[in-house]
């Protein structure tokens, strides 16, 4: 639903009929995942009967049944918003723990006839909560979207990539690190990267599907270029296959891939 995603902000393909509503979709649907929510030291919501709304555009929000709420925990409140396509949103506080969130739950109380389903159905900021749980595991950004895939594949291609000039890496054994919706990323063994430019970053980021990326800096001539490369130390299971891997952005950097300019990918994702 990202990215060029097929129902992303820019679709890579194209499709065989043209879609009523192709720039706001909808897609609900039950996920088999016990799911769980945490606020100041109390679970809010914990389900198994979980949804998961799939909207263009959007990272994957999750929806739980009335009855899986801890609705004590909620102070309604006189904020609300509105959606063409889902209708007017009521919003909702969470206090627990001696804290508050304000505005941090919402609901479709009576929601418009293309999205009844969202009734009876509440959902929270993620960001608003202390910790969100998938089963027993801790689950970081947005819930992790069941449609969204990576595979990394072991390649012989040459890859070479400089700034301004300056050669920062050359590998013929890069790590090819497909996802969906997203650019190609190249991940090269450190000993093919020219370390002794890079600098190290206190930039964290924290990817759902890979884990937790480190980042340096790169000297390229008398130019710094921040945030360049990153890696992931102690990556998710489904990126194993990178770990200790170091990867460039090539939206900020020439990155030549079979002895062919890679391009500049529309969007900067890790």
């Amino acid at each position: 639903m990202i990215g060029t995603a097929p129902f992303g902000e820019q679709p890579a393909g194209v499709f065989n009929a043209r879609l009523n509503a192709p720039g706001h979709l909808l897609y609900f649907e039950p996920t088999p995942k016990r799911v769980r929510a945490a606020f100041g030291g109390e679970t809010v919501a914990d389900s198994r009967g979980a949804m998961l709304l799939h909207e263009s555009g959007h990272t994957p929000v999750y929806y739980f049944p009335e009855q899986d709420v801890r609705t004590g925990l909620l102070e309604r409140t006189d904020h609300a918003t509105r959606c063409p396509v889902k209708g007017e949103a009521s919003y909702w506080t969470v206090t627990a723990g001696g804290r508050r969130a304000e505005n941090a739950a919402w609901a479709y109380e009576q929601p418009l006839e293309s999205a009844p389903w969202l009734a009876r159905h509440v959902a929270f900021y993620w960001d608003a909560m202390d910790a969100w749980f998938e089963e027993d595991e801790q689950v970081f950004v947005h819930p992790r979207d069941p449609y969204h895939r990576i595979d990394i594949l072991a390649s012989s291609v040459p890859v070479r990539v400089s700034c301004d000039g300056t050669l920062l890496a050359e590998s013929s054994r890069p790590k090819l690190l497909f996802e969906t919706g997203l650019p190609v990323r190249y991940y090269l063994p450190r000993e093919d990267v020219r370390t002794g430019l890079l600098e190290p970053s206190v930039t964290v980021t924290r990817c759902p599907y890979k884990g937790v990326a480190e980042y340096w800096s790169a000297r390229a001539g008398d130019r710094l270029v921040p945030d360049l490369v990153w890696t992931y130390a102690e990556p998710f299971h489904d990126a194993e296959a990178v770990r200790g891997l170091l990867c460039f952005y090539n939206e900020h950097a020439d990155l030549e891939v079979g002895g062919q300019s890679a391009g500049r990918p529309r969007t900067r994702f890790t």
